[in-house]
C-alpha cells in the first residue's frame, strides 16, 4: 500500500483514538451524494456526529431547500428538526457543485439510487457519475464509502477502476468500502443511528478498519465486518431477495383462500406462533425502491439460475392483475361489468404515510383497470392521483360520489375517517384486511381472507360455481336480505 496523506483515515498510522477524535471533531470533511429520503436522514446524522458534512444533490430545490434549514422528505419523525438544528450550527450545508464538495473532502459517501433499464438490468450510471465527482477531488487516504445497494461485484469490479482511473491515483492510494444501509422510510433516523448491527466491508482490509472507525460513532449498534465488499453487497441484497421470495410465498398461499374457502391470513398468523415460521402477509404487490429492484441485480447475471428468486418476482408482479380478476369476479356477481363500473382506488404510494410511488402495486391496479375499461378515480393523502392515470377525489369527498366499487391499495391513517356506512353501497375489494365491512352495505372481498378468520367473498363452496349472481340471489331471497349484501355468521358470503 503506497503511503497516504495523514489528513484522511485510509492508511493513517495515527492511533485509533486519535482518528475517531478527528472524525467526531470535524477535522475530517465529509461529503455525502445523494439528499433523497435516505441520503438526507443519513447525511443529518453525519453531520450531528462529525460536525462538517457538505450533502450533494443534483437538484437545486432540493439544495435550496436544505440551505434555508428545511427538509424536503416527509414522514421522517425528526428529521425536520435535525436538519434545521445541523444547517443552524453550520454543521451541515448543501451543494449542486460534486466536484467541489470531493474536493474539499476527505470521506465520500455514495446514497444515489441504482434502478433497473428497460431490460430489468441494473443501472448504474447515476453511481459512476457520482464517482465521476469523487474522482476529480479524491486524494490520497481517503476513503469512499458506498451505502448505496449495488450488485455484488460492484465496488471491486467497476467502482474502485472506475476512481482510480478518473483520479490518478494507484487503487491501494485510497479506501473503499461498502456499508449498506439498513433503513426504512418513517423510522430512519432510529435506524441510522444503531436500530441494527451496521454491516461494513471493503476492498481490502485497510479499507474495511477504515470504515468501521466512522460507523463505530455514527452507530450505537454493533458495526460487523466482512471478508470483503462484494460479501457486504450481497448481504444487502440478500435481505431483500429474502423478503421478496417469503412475499411472494404469501401472496401464492394467500390466492388459494377462495380455492380453500379460509382466512390464509388467520392460517398465516396461527403458524406464526412457531419460530420457525415467519411468513410474511400477502397484499396487492411489493412496491418500493428495494425489494422489487434487487432480485434483479442477481437474476441473469449469474450463471447459476435462480428459479425460487425468479418465481417469486413473477408471483409478485402478476397480484395488480390478480386484485383487477378478483375485483372483475366481484362486480359480476352483483350484475356489473368491470368495462361499465367506476372503480375508487384508495392509495396510490407504495407504503402507508410514505411519498412513494415507485413500483406501487396501486399503479398497476389503476393500468388494469383502466384496460379493461373500467373509470378509475383515485384518493392519496400524500400524491396527485392524476398523476398516475386516475381522477383525484378528495377523502371527505368520497360521501358525494357513488361508485361501483372501491379498492383499499395502500391503507393510510387518513382512511380511518372515511365514513363506510354513510356511503353508496359498493363492491369493496380489502388487499391489505384494513378495514371490517361485515356490519355495513357493501359487499366485502377480503384478498386472502381477514386476520380474524372471515374468508374472502365470493368462494365457490360459498356461492356455487363461480359465484353467480344467480346463485347469490337464490339463496338471499331465502334469508330475505339483498343479493349483494348477505352475511352469514358474520362473513361475507
Amino acid at each position: 500500500m503506497a503511503e497516504s496523506s495523514t489528513d484522511g483515515l485510509y492508511g493513517s498510522s495515527q492511533s485509533p483514538n486519535r482518528q475517531r477524535d478527528r472524525v467526531t471533531s470535524g477535522e475530517v470533511p465529509v461529503a455525502v451524494y445523494g439528499l433523497g429520503k435516505m441520503g438526507l436522514p443519513l447525511a443529518a446524522v453525519y453531520a450531528e456526529t462529525t460536525g462538517n458534512v457538505t450533502g450533494v444533490d443534483v437538484d437545486p430545490t432540493v439544495v435550496e431547500t436544505i440551505t434555508d434549514g428545511e427538509s424536503h422528505v416527509v414522514g421522517e419523525p425528526g428529521l425536520d428538526d435535525l436538519v434545521a438544528e445541523q444547517v443552524d450550527a453550520g454543521r451541515l450545508t448543501a451543494t449542486t457543485d460534486g466536484s467541489a464538495a470531493a474536493d474539499a473532502a476527505r470521506i465520500h459517501v455514495i446514497i444515489v439510487p441504482t434502478l433497473l433499464d428497460d431490460e430489468n438490468e441494473p443501472n448504474l450510471a447515476t453511481v459512476e457519475s457520482v464517482a465521476g465527482d469523487i474522482a476529480a477531488g479524491l486524494e490520497p487516504g481517503d476513503l469512499v464509502i458506498a451505502e448505496s445497494t449495488l450488485p455484488p461485484g460492484t465496488c471491486r469490479d467497476v467502482l474502485r477502476p472506475h476512481l482510480a482511473s478518473e483520479s490518478g491515483l494507484e487503487p491501494d492510494e485510497f479506501g473503499l468500502a461498502f456499508c449498506p444501509e439498513r433503513t426504512s422510510s418513517g423510522t430512519a433516523l432510529r435506524d441510522i443511528r444503531g436500530q441494527y448491527p451496521k454491516v461494513v466491508g471493503g476492498v481490502d482490509d485497510e479499507s474495511t478498519r477504515a470504515a468501521a472507525v466512522v460507523y463505530d460513532e455514527l452507530s450505537d449498534n454493533d458495526v460487523h465486518p466482512v471478508t470483503d465488499a462484494t460479501t457486504a453487497e450481497s448481504v444487502k441484497v440478500f435481505e431483500g431477495i429474502y423478503r421478496d421470495v417469503n412475499i411472494g410465498l404469501a401472496n401464492e398461499l394467500g390466492r388459494l383462500a377462495d380455492e380453500l374457502d379460509v382466512s390464509v391470513r388467520e392460517a398465516i398468523d396461527t403458524a406464526n406462533d412457531l419460530p420457525m415460521c415467519q411468513l410474511h402477509d400477502p397484499g396487492p404487490g411489493v412496491g418500493g425502491h428495494c425489494i422489487p429492484y434487487y432480485p434483479h441485480f442477481l437474476l441473469g447475471r449469474t450463471d447459476e439460475p435462480m428459479a425460487v428468486t425468479e418465481t417469486a418476482r413473477r408471483v409478485n408482479d402478476e397480484m395488480p392483475a390478480v386484485v383487477v380478476d378478483r375485483l372483475e369476479r366481484e362486480l359480476a356477481a352483483t350484475g356489473t361489468d368491470l368495462a361499465d363500473a367506476s372503480v375508487v382506488v384508495l392509495g396510490i404510494t407504495y407504503r402507508p404515510g410514505v411519498e412513494e410511488t415507485r413500483a406501487s402495486p396501486a399503479l398497476g391496479v389503476i393500468d388494469g383497470l383502466r384496460e379493461r375499461g373500467a373509470e378509475v378515480a383515485g384518493v392519496d393523502p400524500l400524491v396527485d392521483p392524476t398523476d398516475y392515470g386516475a381522477r383525484a377525489v378528495g377523502i371527505d369527498a368520497l360521501a358525494e360520489e357513488a361508485f361501483d366499487a372501491a379498492v383499499i391499495v395502500t391503507p393510510h391513517a387518513d382512511f380511518d375517517r372515511i365514513d363506510w356506512p354513510g356511503l353508496e353501497p359498493m363492491v369493496v375489494l380489502d388487499g391489505r384486511d384494513a378495514v371490517d365491512l361485515s356490519a355495513t352495505a357493501h359487499r366485502e372481498y377480503d384478498l386472502g381472507g381477514s386476520s380474524d378468520g372471515r374468508p374472502p367473498r365470493g368462494s365457490p363452496a360459498r356461492e356455487g360455481d363461480a359465484g353467480s349472481t344467480e346463485t347469490n340471489e337464490r339463496a338471499a331471497a331465502a334469508d330475505g336480505e339483498p343479493a349483494a349484501h348477505r352475511t352469514d355468521g358474520g362473513n361475507d358470503v
